[in-house]
């Protein structure tokens, strides 16, 4: 009964986001049948892959609950794009992926830790802990890496397209296994309310500790999958993500109170947002009013879940 629960209460969440995926799949096959045929799927995977990967590394530290809101996801993305190329591939000669990977995942956990080291132990609140994380890695990207540059190694741009797939999927397999442990539960318990989960004995600074980290390795997963797209480094692309990936997360039925939702539809929402994308690139639409776009769904999508929750509470 508690995995029906779940199902139902994951199909309320983000039932919005799916029906919002239909239309705009529907109005983007319309507009551009070319681009959206089957064979073209693969490519737009590839270019969907880091906004997916952004909303998914975004979602732990949400659903821990006490706002944490990790807004330094998408300069870390851009941090991994620099260190990878300039610093491992350019200047190093490091370009096995044997070495290259780990060093992203290792890079995310520490700023992950370092996070949660001040939002969960120092006790700063998450928003001002991120943002001076923020500031700090968007400074040492412009100061690795001034410029664009490139190219990345032949395999991470192989990674783009199709090959997407491989990190999205070890992605969720690592999500599926999180799932599977008492962890999870303490997760959601924490983010639900941290006072009965305490009462319960549950080590609530221990839980939001690991979900900090868990949000900065998948950072990492997604600053591979980000570097495999431009297939170079640019210190300027990673910070552009991070707005928009706190957007899908809450377009995706994920409460931003924490205890509610989940990965698959903070990656639903990434769609939606890649898919309105489209859909405005081909009626030429301004930078200027995408933003107002992102706003615009960003309050939707939190007045949404409040209504979805007051109405949750009435059923009981």
């Amino acid at each position: 009964m508690n995995h029906i629960s779940r199902l139902m209460s994951l199909a309320r969440s983000i039932g919005f986001a799916v029906v919002l995926l239909i239309v705009l799949l529907t109005i983007n096959l319309v507009l551009n049948p070319a681009r959206f045929q089957p064979g073209s799927w693969g490519a737009l995977i590839g270019l969907a892959a880091p906004l997916v990967g952004a909303a998914i590394a975004s979602t732990p530290v949400i659903l821990a609950g006490r706002g944490g809101i990790d807004i330094s996801v998408g300069p870390l993305m851009g941090f991994v794009n620099a260190m990878l190329i300039q610093v491992l591939f350019l200047k190093a000669g490091i370009a096995s992926p044997l070495l290259v990977v780990p060093a992203a995942l290792l890079v995310g956990g520490l700023v992950g830790a370092a996070n949660g080291f001040l939002a969960t132990i120092v006790r700063i609140q998450p928003i001002v802990a991120t943002l001076g994380t923020y500031l700090i890695l968007t400074g040492v990207t412009l100061t690795i890496l001034p410029a664009p540059i490139g190219p990345a190694p032949a395999w991470l741009k192989a990674l783009a397209g199709p090959w997407s797939m491989l990190p999205l999927a070890a992605i969720f397999l690592g999500w599926w296994q999180v799932r599977r442990l008492p962890y999870y539960d303490q997760l959601m318990a924490v983010g639900s309310d941290d006072r009965a989960a305490y009462t319960a004995g549950v080590d609530v600074t221990r839980v939001r500790f690991i979900a900090y980290v868990m949000t900065g390795i998948l950072g990492g997963c997604a600053g591979l999958m980000l570097t495999a797209l431009i297939g170079s480094a640019d210190p300027n692309i990673g910070p552009t993500y991070t707005l928009i990936a706190i957007a899908a997360v809450a377009l995706g039925g994920v409460s931003l109170a924490g205890g509610r939702g989940g990965v698959a539809g903070a990656a639903i929402g990434a769609i939606d947002i890649f898919l309105l994308q489209s859909v405005l690139t081909t009626f030429n639409v301004s930078t200027f009013v995408l933003q107002i776009a992102y706003g615009a769904i960003l309050v939707l999508a939190v007045m949404l879940t409040a209504m979805q929750e007051r109405l949750a509470m009435r059923g009981r």
